[in-house]
C-alpha cells in the first residue's frame, strides 16, 4: 500500500487523492482478522508502517488517512504527518486542502412505496486564494428500508448539475417518485443511521461492490455536514406502537371492506398480528407501508425464518396479506399503480409460499415439543434452544422430561443437571445456566454465531459450551466486550 501511494504524488486534486485512499483502505472494510479488530490490525498498522517509511508518498498517504481514517487512525496519522513535515519531507501543493470542504446542498429522491431513499449531498473545496469554492462534487448514497435502513450503495459524481437535473426530471410528473431538498442536518442524521445499520450485521452485508471503496470517504464527508438532529429524517418514523395500538389497528383491518372476504376470522386475526408486528419491528414502526419488495420479503423470507404458523394460518396468510395491502394502500394514499404492482407481487409470491414456509412438524418435530421450545413463536430461536437443551423427551431417574418446561427457571436447572448426568458442582452449573439462558433469549446474538462456527469445525457440543463459559466468565458484565470477544472466536484454543 505504501508503494501504491506513490501514485498520490501524480494526482492533481485533493478529491482524486481522497477517493484513491478511500478505495485503498476499503480493501479491508467488513473483513475479519485474527488477533483483534481489523481497523486496528491493518488500519493502524498501515499508519505505523507509513510513518517509518518517511517518504513524500507515505507522508501524502498519512495526510489522507488523518482525514479518512477512524478516530484512532486519524489521530495517529496526524501526529506522524506533522513530525514528517517538521523534518522537511515534501508534500504536494494540494495536500493542505484535503478534507477542506463546505457543504453546498442536500437532496433526497424517494419512491412512493418508501422502499428506499437516494440521498445526494453536494460539496466544494475552498481554494487557496479564498475565492469561490472549487471542485464541486456529490456524494450519493442509497438507503434501503427493506434491509433495516442500511446504506446499500455509494458513489461520487463530479457532474453535480447534471445529476440534480436528471433526478428532478425523473420525479417530474411521476406519482411514484418524489425529489426534494432537505436540511443538511437531516441528511447527516439519516446517512449516519444508515451507515451504522450497514456496520451492524456480523455476516457480510448485502451492499454493492463499490460500497467498500466509498465507505471511508462517505464517513468523513458526513462530518462536514452540521449535526443537530437525532431522528434520521427525512424518513418519517412513527412513534412506537403499543400493544393496544397494534390491537386497535388489527381490529380496524378485520372490520374493513378489504377483509370481508376472509373466510377464517380467527386465522386472519393472527395473520394480521404478524403483519403488524413485522411492520413495527422490522420497518421503523410503519405497519401500513406496503410495497412489492416488502410483501415478498415478509412472505418468503421473514415468516419462514421467524414465525411458527399453524396450518390454518399458513393457508390464510397470503389472502390476509392481499387484504392488508388494499386496506393499507387506502389509508396511506398509495397511487393506484403502486397498489396494483404490490397485489401482483403478493399473487406471484403466493405460489412460492408453500415451498418457502416449511412447517417444522413436516420435518418430524413433535408439535408439543415445538410449543415448549417456542412459547413466543420465534422460529429462528429453535436451533439455539435445541442446542441449549438437548434432553427434553423420555425419562431420567424417574423424571419425565416431557413435563419439564425449559422456559421455567427451576425446570431449566433440572434439565441442565440431567444434561451432565447429575454430577456437576453448583458454581459450574450456574455458568451453564447463564449460557443456556443467553442462548434461549439470543442475547447477545454473537453467542450463537460463535457456537455455530465451532460446531461447523467439528467440535463437541460440551467443548463448545465450555469455551463460551470461559469467555463469559473472563469478560464479566460488559456487553460490548463480550460481543467483541465472541466475534473473535475462530476455533477452540489448544489449551481449552
Amino acid at each position: 500500500m505504501v508503494q501504491a501511494a506513490r501514485e498520490l504524488l501524480a494526482v492533481r486534486t485533493p478529491l482524486d487523492a481522497e477517493l484513491m485512499v478511500s478505495d485503498m483502505i476499503g480493501a479491508w472494510w467488513g473483513r475479519r482478522v485474527r488477533g483483534g479488530d481489523v481497523e486496528q490490525v491493518l488500519g493502524e498498522g498501515l499508519v505505523d508502517y507509513a510513518a517509518k517509511a518517511g517518504t513524500p508518498a507515505s507522508l501524502t498517504l498519512l495526510i489522507c488517512l488523518a482525514y479518512l481514517g477512524t478516530a484512532r487512525q486519524g489521530a495517529k496519522a496526524e501526529g506522524a504527518a506533522l513530525a514528517m513535515m517538521e523534518s522537511g519531507v515534501a508534500r504536494p501543493g494540494w495536500a493542505e486542502r484535503v478534507g477542506a470542504v463546505k457543504p453546498a446542498g442536500c437532496y433526497v429522491s424517494r419512491d412512493a412505496y418508501g422502499d428506499q431513499d437516494t440521498v445526494i449531498c453536494t460539496f466544494a473545496y475552498r481554494s487557496n486564494e479564498g475565492a469561490l469554492p472549487v471542485d464541486r462534487h456529490a456524494l450519493v448514497m442509497v438507503v434501503d428500508y427493506n434491509m433495516s435502513g442500511m446504506a446499500r450503495d455509494a458513489w461520487v459524481s463530479s457532474q453535480v448539475d447534471k445529476l440534480l437535473e436528471q433526478a428532478r426530471a425523473e420525479a417530474s410528473g411521476n406519482p411514484m417518485l418524489l425529489f426534494e431538498e432537505v436540511q443538511p442536518e437531516q441528511a447527516r442524521a439519516l446517512l449516519e443511521s444508515a451507515m451504522k445499520a450497514t456496520r451492524e450485521p456480523k455476516t457480510p452485508p448485502p451492499v454493492s461492490d463499490s460500497y467498500s471503496a466509498y465507505h471511508a470517504f462517505a464517513r468523513a464527508r458526513l462530518k462536514a455536514l452540521p449535526p443537530g438532529r437525532k431522528r434520521p429524517a427525512p424518513l418519517h418514523i412513527e412513534a412506537p406502537y403499543s400493544r393496544e395500538r397494534r390491537a386497535m389497528l388489527a381490529a380496524e383491518f378485520l372490520a374493513s371492506d378489504a377483509a370481508e372476504h376472509l373466510s377464517d376470522p380467527s386465522a386472519a386475526s393472527r395473520c394480521a398480528d404478524h403483519i403488524i408486528d413485522y411492520g413495527c419491528e422490522q420497518d421503523f414502526n410503519r405497519p401500513l407501508r406496503v410495497s412489492p419488495t416488502k410483501c415478498e420479503t415478509f412472505l418468503l423470507d421473514w415468516l419462514p425464518r421467524k414465525v411458527m404458523l399453524s396450518v390454518a394460518e399458513q393457508e390464510a396468510m397470503p389472502h390476509a396479506l392481499s387484504a392488508w395491502v388494499r386496506f393499507a394502500a387506502r389509508r396511506t394514499g398509495l397511487p393506484e399503480q403502486g397498489l396494483k404492482a404490490t397485489l401482483d407481487a403478493v399473487w406471484e409470491a403466493t405460489g412460492k409460499f408453500p415451498e418457502a414456509y416449511r412447517d417444522p412438524t413436516s420435518l418430524g418435530l413433535d408439535r408439543l415439543l415445538l410449543e415448549r421450545l417456542l412459547p413466543d413463536g420465534d422460529l429462528s430461536a429453535l436451533p439455539r434452544r435445541i442446542f441449549a437443551f438437548p434432553f427434553l423427551q423420555g425419562s431420567h431417574n424417574g423424571i419425565q422430561l416431557d413435563l419439564l418446561n425449559p422456559a421455567d427457571q427451576a425446570d431449566r436447572r433440572t434439565l441442565l443437571e440431567i444434561d451432565h448426568g447429575g454430577t456437576i458442582d453448583q458454581e459450574h452449573l450456574a455458568w451453564h445456566e447463564e449460557i443456556a439462558t443467553r442462548l434461549w433469549e439470543g442475547d447477545p446474538p454473537q453467542l450463537w454465531e460463535a457456537a455455530q462456527r465451532l460446531l461447523d469445525l467439528g467440535h463437541d457440543r460440551h467443548d463448545v459450551l465450555h469455551v463460551l463459559i470461559e469467555i463469559a466468565e473472563r469478560i464479566g458484565g460488559d456487553p460490548d466486550e463480550l460481543a467483541a470477544a465472541l466475534d473473535d472466536i475462530a476455533d477452540i484454543p489448544d489449551e481449552v
